[in-house]
């Protein structure tokens, strides 16, 4: 019921930046948390950071906090991703989701609690 679109990935250099975007689409109203993801490669799929709809905290993972920022246009249904200071250990697919309920004490970071996800971009950053 709901449609999301990543876009921005790409490859970059260590200590650039990239933007990615989503783009929610369909029943946008039921949506409570957008939030980011990545996987690498013969690695599990790791919570980035998360961001809620109405009043509330950001989430943001250890690994990301002060070079990752999450932000949203409510007008565009658009969530963003600024990735700066960027590092080879940051090279994954990353991942857009979305979650209908409040977590009522799970963790924001649990990728099998969004039942929406978009298809992924792919980000790399080389050394």
């Amino acid at each position: 019921q709901v449609q999301l679109v990543e876009s921005g990935g790409g490859s970059v250099q260590a200590g650039g930046s990239l933007k990615l975007s989503c783009v929610a689409s369909g029943s946008t109203d039921s949506i409570y948390y957008m939030g980011w993801f990545r996987q690498a490669p013969g690695k599990e799929r790791e919570g980035v950071g998360c961001i809620r709809s109405g009043p509330g905290p950001t989430y943001y993972a250890d690994s990301v906090k002060g070079r990752f920022t999450i932000s949203r246009d409510a007008a565009k249904n658009t969530v963003y991703l600024q990735m700066n200071s960027l590092k080879s250990e940051d090279t994954a697919m990353y991942y857009c989701a979305v979650r209908t309920q409040s977590f009522y004490g799970s963790t924001w970071a649990s990728p099998t609690k969004y039942p929406y996800w978009g298809q992924g971009t792919q980000v790399t950053v080389s050394s």
